[in-house]
Parts: structure tokens; sequence; C-alpha cells
């Protein structure tokens, strides 16, 4: 019974939509009659004109009431379409925001259902989780970066065996060069050194300080005037061009 009054629950979903399209086309029927009702009323202004003009004001005055008779339908046909886009406005806004309530409602209905299998518990226990195999895997990071043999791991009595193996050998290879100069230096008659043996030195030539004579001092100074009247030409040479492009 209540479905003959108010239809099927799909017949309710388009009822918004059907009811916006049968108000568009009545306000474009009103429309076309609003136009020609203005056609009517310029035409029996026209005519009410050209009986005046003739000199029947009987005529005239028949006409003009014809065009009242016009104009109060046509004032009437303009309320009637605002009532209706105004009335079609509504519908649009309140289906818009029906539209929008139920888009809201499936993202709270998806929102709602991620969460499901969600608590805070839940997301505690996997944020430690996290930290947790953060720290180990630094941990490990901090291990493999470690040197295989540590520096304090090595042998200090080898150490010092080594460095007094080393002094040794620098000593003896210093008495063998001292021995092999003095048993040249006894050959020669001279004396020999007792620890170093002596570089010999290397005597550098020394840079001559000659002063130019009056034939190059002149040149030099020709050849630098010659610069300078060079330069002094190219710089007329650009005041010149740019005299002929500002027309001076």
């Amino acid at each position: 019974m209540w479905g003959y009054f108010f239809g099927t629950p799909k017949q309710q979903k388009e009822l918004p939509k059907k009811a916006i399209v049968d108000l568009r086309e009545h306000i474009q029927l009103l429309n076309k009659k609003q136009a020609h009702l203005q056609t009517q009323i310029d035409q029996q202004q026209q005519l009410a004109k050209r009986s005046l003009t003739q000199g029947n004001k009987n005529n005239a005055k028949t006409y003009l009431k014809k065009k009242k008779l016009y104009e109060s339908q046509l004032d009437k046909l303009q309320s009637q379409i605002d009532s209706l886009e105004q009335q079609l406005y509504s519908i649009e806004n309140a289906n818009l925001n029906l539209e929008t309530l139920k888009a809201m409602k499936q993202g709270a209905s998806a929102m709602k259902n991620i969460h499901k299998g969600l608590d805070l518990d839940k997301v505690d226990d996997t944020m430690d989780e996290i930290r947790e195999q953060v720290e180990l895997n630094q941990e490990i990071s901090e291990a493999i970066s470690k040197p295989l043999i540590m520096q304090d791991e090595l042998d200090e009595d080898e150490l010092d065996q080594e460095l007094e193996l080393l002094e040794s050998e620098q000593q003896q290879q210093q008495q063998a060069q001292a021995q092999s100069l003095g048993q040249a230096a006894a050959a020669v008659g001279a004396p020999a050194p007792a620890h170093a043996v002596s570089q010999p030195s290397i005597d550098l030539p020394s840079v001559p300080n000659v002063k130019l004579s009056g034939p190059e001092k002149a040149s030099g100074q020709a050849e630098a005037e010659a610069q300078e009247d060079e330069e002094e030409d190219e710089d007329e040479r650009a005041l010149r061009e740019l005299q002929a492009e500002m027309g001076l």
C-alpha cells in the first residue's frame, strides 16, 4: 500500500533526478510561451501606432487593450518561471547534500572496516617491534664495521723486540759507512768525518745585474707609446661608432 503512494525504493532514489528534469523542461516551455507573448505585445503596439497614423482611434484602443492583456499574461508567466527556478534550485541543492552525505557515509564505513582489525595496543606492540629491529640492525652494522684484529690485541713485547732489531741494524749500517770513509781519508791523507758524510756543495750561477743601454731603453719606451696610441685609436673609433648610432 505504501509503495503505491510513495513508490519502490528504486523509484524513490530516481525521484529527485526526475523532478529536476521535469522542472527544467517546464521552465523551457514557459520561456518559449513568454517569447511568443512578447512578440504579440510588439505587434499590437505597432498596429496601434498604425491606426493612430490613419486616424482610427477606436482600432488603436482595441490593439492597446490586447497589448495589456498579453502583458498581464507575460507577468504571470514570469512569476511562474521564478517560482519554478527557485524550486529547481532547492531540489538540486538538496540532492547535492544527499549525495554528499552518502559519500561521507561510505567514507566512514570504509574507515570503520579498516580500523576493525586495529587497536592502540596492537599499534604500540608493532611500533615496539619495529624499534627493536632498528636497534638490532644498528648493532649488527657496528659489529660488521669493526676490524678483525684490534690494536689492543697486538703483543707489546713482540713490538719492542722488532723495534730494537731495527735500531741495531741502523747502528751497524752507520758504523760500516764510517769505517769505509775513514779508510778512504787515510789513503789521501785527509781527516775523515766521524759519523756523517759531508754532501758536496753546488754553486748556482748568479743572476747578472745588467742595466739596459740607451737604444734598448728607447726601444722599450717606443713600444709602450705605440701601444698607448693604439689603445687611444680604439677608444676614438668606439666613440665615433657610438656617435654615428646616436645620429650625432
